[in-house]
């Protein structure tokens, strides 16, 4: 035995006051190896590395209650690309045509050109169609994404990751009856990100709900999920105050519209 308790074998010779080794000499392993694609065995996955330093695009989702300020934001982001030079595309559904013509415009003034989409199209194609009449691609943004089908926000995500073009999605959370919009559901479960856009309830608490209002400025609790319209159809308040409001329409819950399906419209 050696001075350090250890069997003679395990100290480095020479030098006993050295911290003692264990029986390998061999080298020691990073402590932060490079990541890789493929973990080990697995035959379904790229097995190239991501080197330090890559760029990889991600799907967002920036969401919010009515009136927060999303075109808002997904403007000011537009123009911080284009203002580099750096060229973007925007998206829009052809459902919200209150502009009657193909833009993007919110409460405070700022508009934008906008590609119109339904239902049905393929957003794949769609970018790969304008990388290919227009050049390269640095950045897509999507406004009003809760109408987004689960295929197009699937579309999208390829985009992402087949394309490498990050994808910048804008939209309301829940609707007027507290349930999940079927492109923000899909959104929440697929995105690489999600930020929430924050505004305020008249009672000072934040916003997070939505409620729909009649003529006459009542609360409306059934009804078709969309009906397009702005402050004059809707109001953001808090989930305490949107209990409140249910309980005086003579709901104790949250109502659900009648049939619920995957389409938005």
């Amino acid at each position: 035995m050696s001075q350090h308790g250890l069997p003679a074998a395990h100290v480095v010779q020479g030098n006993p006051d050295r911290r003692p080794r264990h029986v390998s000499d061999a080298p020691r392993r990073q402590r932060f190896p490079r990541a890789i694609s493929r973990a080990p065995g697995n035959p379904l996955c790229s097995p190239e590395p991501h080197k330090p330093g890559d760029q990889v695009a991600k799907l967002y989702f920036h969401y919010s209650a009515m009136n927060a300020g999303k075109t808002t934001a997904l403007l000011q982001s537009a123009w911080n690309y284009r203002e580099r030079g750096m060229r973007t595309l925007i998206l829009a559904p052809t459902l919200d045509d209150r502009l009657g013509e193909d833009a993007v415009a919110s409460r405070i003034g700022l508009k934008a050109p906008a590609s119109r989409f339904a239902p049905g199209d393929d957003l794949l194609q769609r970018v790969r169609d304008d990388i290919g009449g227009n050049g390269a691609l640095h950045c897509v943004f999507v406004d009003e994404a809760q109408f987004l089908t689960s295929a197009q926000v699937w579309q999208l995500s390829d985009v992402v990751d087949l394309l490498q073009v990050p994808v910048l999605a804008y939209g309301l959370r829940t609707d007027f009856r507290g349930e999940l919009f079927a492109g923000s559901s899909y959104l929440l479960a697929w995105a690489d990100e999600l930020h929430e856009i924050k505004t305020i309830c008249h009672s000072g608490h934040k916003a997070t709900m939505v409620v729909r209002m009649d003529g006459r400025g009542q609360p409306v609790t059934e009804g078709p999920q969309v009906e397009i319209g702005g402050n004059e159809r809707y109001v953001s308040v808090s989930r305490a105050e949107f209990k409140k409001i249910m309980r005086r329409a003579g709901h104790g819950g949250v109502p659900r519209a009648s049939q619920d399906t995957d389409e938005p419209y």
